[in-house]
């Protein structure tokens, strides 16, 4: 395939000219930076032919602020850009701001070799099978279906009927007032009409993943399914494993042309954020990065762009941080953190007291707010055994509660002892507690700044420092 198709670059510049966009963002991955003046050059060239069209400007964005799979609308701002145009694998998260228009890219795949591979497979099952993919292979998706039936038509003779649906690909046209909508008759889905009839009018459960949706029948749920996944082991393929973890999961690899059913390393990654969730259980100061959230708990909110150790090193106070985003880019290996870094789904099952963990697991932050996914029963207010540590521990909001029912003198003794600990700054002095909040955990550092002594301080001369360029200061001049 040349650039033209692959980057799909006549609907790109349909989708400029007809809407009058004269400045426009363009948004490429790292790995397909190598193709991006190649990719303006021809779109400049399509875009110069149309003689009523006003001059045009694109900007190419090379570092997003937060994963490549979102699109950067703080970077685009920034040029005051009128739309983004994202190559690439995308998440397809809605905008707030500025229309987007997705670019998947078409990589190759063998259509036998895959459709092969999957019908051998699914005539040693009874199962059906839901067919889900990486983006960047929805152009192949039609031909395979189409092999996939003929190679079910020469099985016509066989007991049992294989069973196939697919799913479909979400509008590739995102609009912030509703991004839901249809996008100006551009196609909304390239899965139109690919869903195995099977699923009638009766379908009653939509799902989406991943710029995927699918419609399953009327009683029938995921675990009814065998998933068989067209892609690379990536993130995408991560967010299947996770959310799905009750299916059977079966991924066809493109490049290697091989049928994998080895899943253990995605399994374990289930069982760390598991034991994650038990060390969020111990915290007691949170760090929520890119979001707001209330659980009870002395709570910090971070704004940045790509979390790393480094960053997160300047809140040594934080047991743990709370990463808000999208789906994708939510798993933040955090092993090489000093504190944890988990999702808001691990975190509501940490915080509420009582949660006990069904097997299902939200990343979606936005399927996460209008669902209740833990189920919370009712708990005495004890201590908690924390499997960590090893031992019993009082959780921070049950002390908080304690001490505002103690009133009068206990209450003074508490404030007391609290003052003395606050203004004991001696490195030899032995302070017992937890730190609760940020500002307790600044009056144990023994550094806390420069002192500035405002009341008999001497004012001292300053000196004019050099001046000029490191190469070759002023002064340094006639030397």
């Amino acid at each position: 395939m040349d650039l033209m198709e692959i980057y799909e670059i006549d609907r790109t510049v349909d989708f400029i000219h007809s809407r009058n966009f004269t400045r426009v963002a363009l948004q490429f991955p790292d790995e397909l930076l190598k193709d991006c003046t190649k990719v303006v050059r021809v779109l400049r060239e399509k875009i110069g032919r149309l003689k009523e069209q006003i001059g045009v400007s694109l900007f190419v964005m090379a570092d997003s602020t937060y994963g490549s799979c979102c699109v950067d609308e703080v970077g685009a701002s920034r040029i005051n850009a009128d739309c983004v145009i994202h190559y690439g694998h995308t998440c397809l998260s809605p905008t707030s701001t500025l229309p987007a228009f997705f670019v998947f890219g078409k990589a190759m795949i063998d259509v036998s070799s895959c459709a092969a591979s999957l019908s051998n497979y699914a005539s040693n099952n009874s199962k059906p099978f839901l067919v889900l993919f990486g983006l960047e292979y929805a152009h192949a998706i039609p031909y395979i279906r189409e092999e996939l039936v003929a190679a079910a038509s020469t099985l016509s003779g066989s007991k049992t009927k294989t069973v196939f649906h697919f799913a479909e690909v979400m509008c590739p046209l995102i609009n912030p007032p509703d991004c839901h909508k249809e996008s100006g008759g551009l196609p909304r889905s390239v899965g139109d009409g690919e869903v195995s009839d099977e699923l009638g009018v009766a379908a009653c459960s939509r799902h989406t993943i991943g710029g995927l949706s699918w419609e399953l029948p009327s009683g029938q749920k995921m675990e009814d399914y065998l998933l068989l996944w067209i892609g690379s082991d990536n993130s995408a393929f991560a967010n299947v494993v996770l959310t799905f973890n009750g299916c059977e999961i079966v991924r066809y690899d493109a490049n290697g042309n091989f049928l994998g059913t080895d899943l253990s390393q995605q399994r374990r990654i289930l069982k760390r954020r598991y034991y994650l969730v038990e060390k969020a259980k111990d915290a007691n100061i949170v760090g929520i990065l890119v979001g707001t959230l209330g659980v009870g708990k002395k709570v910090y909110t971070l704004v940045m762009g790509r979390p790393n150790p480094a960053k997160l090193a300047n809140f040594p106070e934080c047991d743990v941080f709370i990463y808000v985003s999208c789906a994708q880019t939510a798993l933040l290996d955090s092993k090489d953190f000093y504190a944890p870094v988990i999702t808001p789904f691990e975190a509501m099952l940490a915080f509420n007291r009582g949660s006990e963990w069904t097997g299902a697991y939200v990343m979606e932050f936005r399927d996460l707010i209008t669902s209740s996914p833990v189920e919370v029963k009712s708990y005495s207010e004890e201590a908690r055994f924390s499997f960590v540590q090893g031992r019993y521990i009082e959780d921070f909001d049950l002390q908080e509660k304690k001490e505002e029912e103690n009133e009068g003198v206990l209450a003074l003794a508490n404030a007391t002892e609290k003052a003395l600990k606050l203004q004991d700054r001696s490195s030899n002095s032995l302070t017992k507690g937890t730190v609760r909040s940020g500002a307790d955990y600044f009056a144990t550092r023994s550094y806390h700044g420069l002192d500035m002594h405002g009341d008999d301080s001497m004012l001292e001369p300053y000196l004019i420092g050099r001046t000029g360029k490191a190469s070759g200061y002023q002064h340094e001049k006639g030397e």
